[in-house]
């Protein structure tokens, strides 16, 4: 029927970003990895960089904390899936 709307880099870049605020806001994933969350965050949202910058700066943060063995498995599913998203930004 209809074909969805493509989305943006920067349109894209804000989805993930309140991805990532899911992360930040849930009390159960130690404050390490919120802290990485909210600093891979501030990067993709930061002006004045392309977006395949943010999205490859964001990922290295993101897969430095993937394998941490405290992080709970909804939140390493929800880093991936992150991940994923950054990855279709960058090969953009």
């Amino acid at each position: 029927m209809f074909a969805p709307k493509k989305l943006t880099p920067e349109e894209k870049l804000q989805q993930i970003a309140m991805m990532l605020d899911e992360i930040i806001n849930d009390t159960t994933v130690p404050r390490n990895i919120r802290g990485a969350a909210e600093k891979a965050k501030e990067t993709i949202l930061k002006e004045g960089e392309e977006p395949i910058v943010k999205s490859a700066t964001a990922i290295q943060i993101l897969d430095d904390i993937s394998d941490d063995p405290n992080m709970p498995l909804h939140t390493r599913t929800q880093i991936w899936s992150i991940v994923s998203e950054l990855e279709t930004v960058k090969n953009e």
